[in-house]
């Protein structure tokens, strides 16, 4: 005898029907998916979500995801006031197409590049650069330069994973530098020991959502307890009962900014000397069609720029030319910043590393923005490769970090 609620069993036809409608529905993209203002993105999953973005292409070399320290999903509840959860390089981050696939647009290709032309931020629709411009490289999959004076990846940080020379890098007294990086940790590692000279990286991947990044670092104590295990790793491997934090940078490619907003925000933020976004700094709009942005999401990048343009901290902003859907770009948010400080971005051109072509910059005392043609995923990892200069030209000589050596 059946039970009272179990469902009557259909009949073979109609459970042929049954499965063939639900196969249609799993197949058929969402609506969310189905964006009509630009190529290649999905619009936004929720109005304060903050955006995501492609780190699993620039983890293929990295350890295990599930060796990573447990954070939120892009899809958890978001932070107060967050940017839409999108992807920060405007590709689909699910839905139709996965990473890297195109989302449906019906309109007419020239009242899409005229819209493109409109919205602000749009900097240039050159197109990307072909392979051999890029020197035959894959800029999410760049060569592996080996690791320099450098150690292998260490799991003694509480959160992520760090790196510092086999020897040196830690003055007599036990001070030492070191730069944190949000996203895209192996990546940046590749482009970091390529021109650092003792300092140490600490590199942190959380997901593919800057919602995962700031649920991570809401708590003050987490940035707090990830100092204190950076300064008793380093000295457990020196010998130096007392080493200290003597300089401090924070970095972040894509969705890494999540945690960087949080950290400026507290108190241990106002120990960060340096800051270097690379294609990293979104921001959700007050008024999506005037092009407004929520000033409040990136008052702490405003107020770190303006020390940076006075000469107290140093500061290194990129963006390419993506558009994302919904949300305001880098390129928007960059210009607004600059815009805080009463200046104006300036023309240029100039060839840059993995095919970058830069097309305006803006510099005041130590506070440096460069922009970049460019609106898809190579293009985006592109701006990872920035990293080696920043270093050479802009850290080594503002930190003098203790030299490390094999």
């Amino acid at each position: 005898m059946r039970h009272p609620l179990q469902a009557r069993r259909p009949s073979g036809r109609w459970a042929l029907l049954s499965l063939l409608a639900a196969t249609w529905w799993l197949a058929a993209p969402p609506a969310a998916a189905q964006d009509t203002a630009t190529p290649k993105a999905a619009a936004p999953q929720a109005d304060n979500a903050p955006p995501a973005t492609h780190a699993a292409s620039l983890q293929a070399d990295g350890p295990p995801a599930a060796a990573q320290a447990a954070a939120p999903q892009a899809d958890s509840p978001p932070a107060e006031g967050g940017a839409p959860s999108t992807d920060g390089a405007g590709a689909p981050s699910g839905g139709a197409g996965g990473a890297g696939g195109a989302a449906s647009d019906a309109r007419d290709p020239a009242e899409r590049s005229a819209a493109r032309r409109d919205r602000p931020g749009a900097t240039s629709s050159r197109a990307t650069p072909s392979k051999k411009r890029r020197g035959d490289i894959n800029p999410c999959m760049t060569p592996d330069p080996g690791w320099g004076v450098y150690d292998r990846w260490s799991r003694a940080p509480s959160i992520g994973q760090m790196i510092m020379p086999h020897r040196g890098g830690v003055t007599k007294r036990g001070g030492f530098d070191v730069i944190i990086h949000f996203h895209g940790h192996e990546a940046l590692r590749k482009e970091f020991v390529k021109t650092a000279e003792g300092a140490v990286l600490v590199g942190i991947d959380l997901g593919i959502g800057s919602g995962a990044y700031s649920s991570a670092f809401s708590a003050p104590y987490v940035f707090e307890n990830l100092l204190d295990s950076i300064e008793r790793a380093v000295a457990k491997k020196t010998g130096k009962k007392k080493a200290y934090i003597r300089k401090l940078g924070l970095s972040s490619w894509s969705a890494g900014y999540g945690a960087v907003e949080q950290i400026l925000r507290q108190p241990a933020g106002k120990r960060v000397d340096a800051l270097v976004l690379l294609d990293s700094l979104h921001a959700g709009y007050a008024d999506e069609q005037q092009h407004k942005l929520k000033v409040a999401q990136i008052e702490p990048f405003i107020a770190f720029a303006r020390r940076a343009a006075a000469g107290e901290a140093f500061m290194f902003m990129s963006h390419s030319s993506i558009l994302p859907p919904g949300y305001a770009s880098t390129a928007e948010t960059a210009d607004f910043i600059v815009r805080q400080l009463r200046g104006k971005p300036r023309g240029s051109s100039r060839a840059d590393v993995l095919g970058l072509d830069m097309i305006q910059r803006f510099d005041r005392g130590d506070f440096h923005v460069r922009g970049y043609t460019g609106d898809d995923k190579p293009d985006h990892c592109a701006h990872l490769g920035l990293m080696a200069d920043v270093v050479r030209v802009h850290l080594n000589p503002r930190w003098k970090s203790p030299r490390g050596r094999r």
